[in-house]
């Protein structure tokens, strides 16, 4: 029997809980879907599920080997997909990761055009400000903002993220407009915290004397973009956001630049993926 298939009936009756859904899904029949389990736990010599009239459950050997099977049948698609690359037409799923605000903003927009221009392609695009596993978490690429990782990955150096101090206009003319980061210490700060992480401060700056560091401190620390945005647009205090974000709020005036004679250093965007896979044509 096709080793291949039989994981491919094993993985979907594990995802869709019974032989009979499994069946449907395959366009086979519930008794094939019972030889395939059969021949993979003859094959191994050991239980792969529990099985009962009324409910099925992995073993503990079961649970090891389905989490295997789908790493092999993702990476048997994926050599299925190379000669299709290789005519310059992508196809096939990938699952990507990507960090909330970026994925929301910059990311989506990006990935919607791609799968336009390549309607063969479908996209998982997950978006979590937690650490996740390429392998481990079944992705085929994960977008990272910060330094590229020591780790075996390949890693995409992409353009560079970076972010601007700003505020609204009715709380500058409430409480001024700080001309240097120093300036900042008197001002109410909307920080930016990635839980479980900290805060990050202080917030730093680059102007013609090097680089600076700014204290800054406020009553006010949220762990989304976008409440960060809405915060500085209510008026409550400064922010210190990404420039894509700012940028169309910044044309219309409903935001204003401080500390405008000081750049903020910009953070690295790498694109990680498994050294084994190929480039898809883009």
């Amino acid at each position: 029997m096709d080793r291949l298939a039989s994981m491919t009936a094993f993985v979907k009756a594990v995802e869709t809980g019974s032989f009979a859904a499994t069946a449907s899904a395959l366009g086979i029949s519930p008794q094939m879907v019972a030889k395939h389990v059969t021949a993979l736990e003859a094959r191994l010599g050991t239980r792969l599920l529990n099985r009962t009239t009324r409910k099925q459950s992995l073993t503990e050997i079961g649970r090891a080997y389905y989490d295997r099977c789908k790493v092999v049948l993702a990476e048997a698609a994926w050599a299925d997909a190379l000669a299709d690359e290789a005519r310059g037409r992508p196809r096939g799923r990938l699952r990507v990761n990507a960090p909330v605000s970026f994925g929301a903003h910059s990311l989506t927009p990006l990935v919607a055009r791609y799968l336009t221009d390549h309607p063969a392609v479908d996209v998982d695009l997950v978006l979590s400000d937690r650490f996740v596993d390429l392998i481990d978490d079944g992705f085929e690429a994960i977008f990272r903002i910060g330094p590229a990782p020591d780790s075996n990955l390949l890693a995409i150096e992409l353009a560079p993220f970076r972010t601007i101090a700003c505020a609204s206009p009715a709380y500058l003319r409430e409480r001024g407009t700080p001309v240097t980061p120093s300036d900042l210490a008197d001002h109410e700060c909307v920080t930016f915290a990635n839980w479980p992480e900290p805060s990050i401060s202080p917030w730093r700056f680059m102007g013609d004397d090097g680089p600076f560091e700014a204290a800054v401190r406020g009553r006010l620390t949220v762990n989304n973009a976008a409440a960060l945005l809405q915060a500085a647009l209510a008026g409550f205090g400064v922010v210190l956001i990404a420039e894509d974000w700012a940028r169309p709020h910044l044309t219309a005036g409903r935001l204003v630049r401080v500390a405008a004679a000081y750049d903020t250093p910009s953070r690295p965007i790498h694109l990680l993926v498994h050294p084994d896979r190929r480039q898809t044509p883009s």
